[in-house]
């Protein structure tokens, strides 16, 4: 189960658009059960959007993520959330703070900015083909 990309398959990726990134993550996600983010001096890292929202960013695994952890993110470490803490707790808690989920950020792009409930409801949806 445990899955590490390598290098061709991660600059594969780094040059898909969002959506497609977003359609990978789902699947990785789903498959790993497992969703990544970066964490600094005792908190989770935030971006934010022209709207002024607040994003959650997530990656498939921490070699994406890791990439990301530059700029106003630097000295950031992957960190893994278990999918079902991330079902559980965190779609609940980012809606409760009227937060989106900014998923598959790379160091040229910001990611698709996503409602927590989109990213759960796919996230299940893909799941129903691994039971």
């Amino acid at each position: 189960m445990h899955w590490t990309p390598k290098r061709l398959e991660i600059e594969a990726v780094l040059s898909l658009d969002a959506m497609k990134r977003y359609q990978y993550w789902i699947k990785k996600v789903a498959d790993q059960q497992q969703v990544w983010s970066l964490w600094h001096e005792g908190n989770w890292v935030l971006a934010g959007d022209d709207s002024g929202s607040q994003l959650v960013p997530v990656w498939p695994h921490a070699s994406y993520a890791s990439l990301c952890a530059t700029g106003v993110w630097n000295g950031s470490d992957p960190k893994v959330i278990p999918l079902h803490v991330w079902l559980d707790r965190w779609i609940p808690g980012m809606e409760g703070d009227h937060r989106r989920v900014a998923v598959f950020p790379t160091p040229s792009d910001q990611g698709i900015s996503m409602e927590p409930k989109k990213v759960e409801d796919d996230l299940r949806n893909e799941l129903l083909n691994y039971e």
